[in-house]
């Protein structure tokens, strides 16, 4: 599986995309302005940030869900957000997806689901083809830029993202959501809820299937996913119990092209497979199942004093299976074969590379809420158990054990959290904010595919302390935070050798924010700066096994400004925009490249270069028409400016930057009152992306070695789908 070998003037308008870019053109009562945080459950209160909190956010409703929810995955979903950049390996953003947010990658942005742990233990990556269709069960979606708040699971060195299902739906309910598109993509979605049954119990069920062809050559994605959900609630205890599963099988395309292809127009090209002569292996594929099970009870203590407490095991197996064409048996622990008296000492191979695991837990926290203070006392304590192991399951020349393990390692990892956090109102319109936590990693690594012998066992301490005050009157409100955050390294980079253990990562972020909010307008400003201290890159060196992995380099830093604005120009035209402008930087870097001319490694040293998938520039904007009563048009866009392939500041190793407009018409037919045998509503939503057929690529990865003479450089992209469409047809009975 993927997640084995990874190591990765213009206006924007939609009333569906206002609350995502600033808060809402409209007046509110006073009560309701925090209402996505109060009406959220209780857990996930716990790891969200309020309101007022000193922190850089942006909240999603269930309704802005609904409206960009076409079968593409949660990144793409976020794509209108700030400083967001999306990435697809299919070109489609159907299957395997990946997102930045400031510059970082998924394995320094915490996924919560629930306020349960999502991101994977060992890579910390977020793999969301796992949870197909997740974003139909979502109620709501808050992202935190910078470190945030406390919460469960890997440490945010960019973001977090909170999503949430444990919402309750009073009334009964029943949909089916189908939609087709390009690249013979479908999405069937089927979802039923009792709606509060004697004001005490509720349950809620999904199904849904997506498939798609993918923009990339055999880049098929077979996905399947269900959702379950029942809860008791009552005046002072509820009790919910959930169940969501997602199966995935997709055909490989995660080496992206060649800068040659690329050049001559040959964008759909996919070097999966082609290992074997011929035609290209039919079955090399990802199979992934990943099934959540959580156990919620909340407990009011009291007027004041709320308890939370949850048990969670998430379940995943699954593995990638490769055709290899002429390795050694030996490679493989293997003895040679003998055919006709000839000693044979390779072959071609079908491989598996199987990852088996189990994930489970305990969150809880304590809430204390009164006229002027709100704390949380939380934490969480996980235990993670992953076998890694590979089965060769063919050979050309034979194989005397089909199915053999020629590796079977396993790795352990327990996680400690607590965290102390409050808000008080100090005096009028002023709050204050402290978050204090600390967490304990014990981390033990029984060998590595490529070093089965290497047996590395870690112990990890970390204090996370956050600060910040807060104003607020008459449609301003600004803040200002410093917070702490450190992180331990990835699985991959142990793989170092014992000599060479990295260190973990420490950021220090300081966020201010200011913004307006007024019944036609609005407008927000925030600066930040993110100061690194041991952040792990990759450098090109190779350590003491002979393997690539991640350096820390001890000074790097991201400064930037996001701003935001939306107007209401008319009850029918009305815009909004974000951009954010950024310094991204490393420190005294230097490069390793492969000298094959005389052996060993070169090296080039830089006082200050930029950091590698940083741009400076990323905006996106929506402009936004309702010319008749249930019906709206959008205008889409989004710019990224130029990225670096690595962190030489190299322009022959970047990516180029892009801007791409998409259309998105939404029609609402609603029942007419009395009228029986009909749906209560349907929409029609169609959606047609990059309209412009923009050649771009917002991914790539590249190498470069010495040889000749000369310094040569490899670069390889993830190109994106030129125009295309996706129909949705959303039926409520």
């Amino acid at each position: 599986m993927k997640r084995i070998i990874m190591l990765g003037c213009f206006i924007v308008i939609t009333t569906a995309s206002f609350s995502q870019i600033v808060p809402p053109l409209r007046e509110e009562k006073p009560e309701a302005k925090d209402s996505f945080y109060t009406l959220s459950p209780v857990e996930v209160r716990a790891v969200r940030a309020g309101e007022n909190a000193p922190f850089t956010k942006t909240n999603i409703s269930k309704k802005e869900i609904a409206k960009t929810n076409l079968g593409q995955d949660i990144p793409f979903l976020l794509n209108q957000t700030p400083s967001v950049v999306v990435n697809s390996d299919a070109g489609n953003g159907v299957g395997y997806t990946g997102i930045r947010i400031r510059g970082t990658d998924a394995t320094r942005i915490n996924v919560t689901l629930n306020g349960i742990p999502y991101n994977d233990a060992e890579s910390q990556g977020t793999f969301f083809v796992d949870l197909p269709d997740f974003s139909s069960s979502t109620g709501s979606i808050q992202i935190l830029r910078g470190v945030g708040t406390s919460s469960n699971g890997a440490g945010a060195f960019g973001a977090s993202i909170n999503l949430s299902t444990n919402e309750v739906n009073k009334e009964s309910y029943a949909e089916l959501n189908n939609s087709y598109g390009s690249f013979n993509t479908w999405k069937n979605t089927l979802k039923a809820g009792s709606g509060l049954v004697n004001d005490h119990f509720t349950a809620d069920l999904r199904l849904s299937r997506i498939s798609s062809d993918g923009f990339i050559n055999r880049a098929s994605s077979h996905l399947k996913s269900l959702h379950f959900s029942t809860a008791y609630i009552g005046k002072a205890t509820t009790l919910r119990f959930n169940i969501f599963s997602g199966k995935e099988k997709t055909y490989q395309s995660w080496y992206g092209i060649s800068e040659a292809d690329l050049r001559s127009g040959n964008r759909t090209i996919n070097y999966a497979g082609t290992e074997k002569p011929g035609e290209p292996y039919k079955n090399e594929t990802d199979n992934y199942k990943q099934t959540h099970y959580q156990l919620f009870y909340n407990q009011l203590l009291s007027q004041r004093i709320t308890f939370n407490t949850a048990l969670f095991l998430t379940s995943g197996n699954g593995y990638y299976e490769q055709y290899k064409a002429d390795k050694t048996y030996s490679s493989y622990g293997l003895p040679n074969t003998v055919i006709g008296g000839t000693i044979i000492t390779s072959s071609d191979f079908i491989r598996q590379l199987w990852l088996d695991n189990d994930f489970y837990g305990n969150i809880f926290s304590f809430h204390y809420k009164d006229p002027k203070t709100q704390a949380t006392l939380g934490g969480a304590i996980t235990r993670y158990n992953g076998n890694h192991f590979g089965k060769l399951i063919w050979a050309s020349n034979g194989l005397a054990a089909p199915g053999f393990r020629w590796y079977d390692l396993d790795a352990r990892k327990n996680d400690f959290t607590i965290y102390l956090k409050e808000q008080t109102a100090f005096a009028k319109n002023w709050s204050w904010f402290y978050d204090l936590q600390y967490r304990h990693v014990n981390y033990a690594i029984d060998g590595f595919r490529d070093n089965p012998t290497l047996f590395i066992k870690n112990n990890f301490n970390f204090l996370n302390p956050k600060a910040g005050i807060s104003y607020s009157k008459n449609g301003w409100k600004a803040y200002l935070s410093y917070s702490v955050a450190n992180k331990e390294p990835n699985r991959e980079d142990f793989e170092s050798g014992k000599m060479l253990q990295p260190k973990p990562e420490r950021l220090q972020d300081v966020e201010a924010g200011i913004e307006m909010i007024k019944p036609r307008y609005n407008w927000s400003a925030t600066l930040y700066f993110m100061n690194y201290k041991d952040q792990l890159v990759l450098t090109g060196k190779i350590n003491d096994v002979g393997a690539y992995t991640r350096t820390n380099i001890p000074k790097s830093y991201r400064a930037g400004i996001e701003l935001q604005g939306g107007i209401k120009f008319n009850s029918r035209v009305n815009a909004t925009a974000n951009i954010s402008f950024s310094q991204n930087k490393m420190k005294h870097f230097t490069e390793y490249i492969d000298d094959y001319d005389n052996g060993g490694q070169k090296t080039n040293s830089y006082p200050s270069t930029d950091i590698a998938f940083s741009p400076t520039v990323v905006g996106s904007a929506s402009l936004n028409f309702l010319p008749v009563k249930n019906a709206e048009l959008s205008l889409l866009s989004k710019y990224v400016s130029r990225q670096y392939l690595d962190n030489t500041e190299n322009i022959s190793r970047s990516l180029n930057g892009f801007y791409v407009q998409d259309i998105r018409a939404i029609y609402t037919i609603k029942k007419i009152t009395g009228a029986t045998g009909i749906p209560k509503e349907v929409n029609i939503l169609v959606q047609v992306n990059n309209i412009l057929g923009k050649k771009y690529e917002p991914n790539g990865y590249t190498f470069s070695y010495y040889s000749g003479g000369e310094t040569l450089t490899e670069n390889y992209y993830f190109p994106m789908a030129g125009t295309n469409f996706m129909i949705g047809v959303n039926v409520k009975l």
